[in-house]
């Protein structure tokens, strides 16, 4: 069985991720920060659906916190699926964003890629197979206004991207970014109406959480092995 570590578990499209990913069999880890007894609700889900889960909590731009956390990870054996999801919102203007708007931001979404992956990687290495995947946005390719702080953060993944799939693509592991847009969510659900998806979104509708896991899952498989160091969007036909 592989082990499958998702961070951001808690939240609709991480739990989508790993609700998918221990119904193809895998082991999964469901990351909280805040929000555990989320991640815990997830986990008793796919349990009493016959997978196999646990939750874990960290604040993943914490380094030491996050370095504690996946020792016990570890502990149990290598990670050969990491879905790097956290991410959080914190959206100014350019001209009136503090300064902690832009330093969180970034901490948790490309700080915290590092502080979860790096710690990671020579136990996937041993097993000569892997798959990362690191959720981005539609705002790191198309920018966005009063987001300047996410696609800065979410656009530094692509570069991380490319660069560490070249790293370790003789060693039977990929690294791909996945890019979503408007996707169903509790973090979307009050930004965006009807109407609004409509004007933005060619295909007329947010995205479901669940046709992102699709596509994650895929890319996770065996089938996707020649598949690395790309940005995949699934958008509905933004950009």
């Amino acid at each position: 069985m592989k082990r499958a570590l998702v961070t951001g578990g808690s939240g609709s499209i991480g739990a989508a991720i790993a609700r998918r990913l221990a119904a193809d069999g895998c082991h999964v880890y469901v990351h909280a920060n805040s929000a555990l007894e989320k991640a815990q609700a997830v986990v008793a889900e796919i349990i009493s659906g016959g997978g196999s889960a646990q939750a874990i909590a960290c604040d993943v731009a914490n380094a030491g916190q996050t370095q504690s956390a996946l020792q016990q990870v570890l502990a149990e054996g290598a990670i050969q699926v990491l879905v790097n999801n956290a991410g959080i919102h914190d959206d100014a203007v350019m001209p009136g964003m503090k300064p902690q708007q832009w330093s969180s931001v970034i901490d948790v979404s490309l700080n915290g890629f590092f502080n979860v992956t790096q710690p990671l990687l020579m136990p996937m290495l041993g097993k000569r197979w892997g798959r990362i995947i690191n959720i981005s946005s539609v705002a790191a390719i198309a920018g966005n206004k009063g987001q300047t702080n996410y696609a800065a953060a979410k656009a530094g993944l692509h570069g991380a991207t490319k660069s560490l799939a070249l790293e370790l693509a003789s060693r039977g592991i990929t690294v791909n970014a996945i890019a979503p847009g408007i996707i169903e969510s509790a973090m979307t659900e009050n930004v965006f109406d009807k109407d609004a998806i409509k004007r933005m979104v060619p295909v007329g509708r947010a995205g479901k959480p669940q046709e992102v896991a699709d596509l994650v899952a895929f890319i996770a498989s065996e089938q996707a092995a020649y598949i690395s160091g790309q940005i995949i969007s699934i958008n509905g036909g933004m950009i």
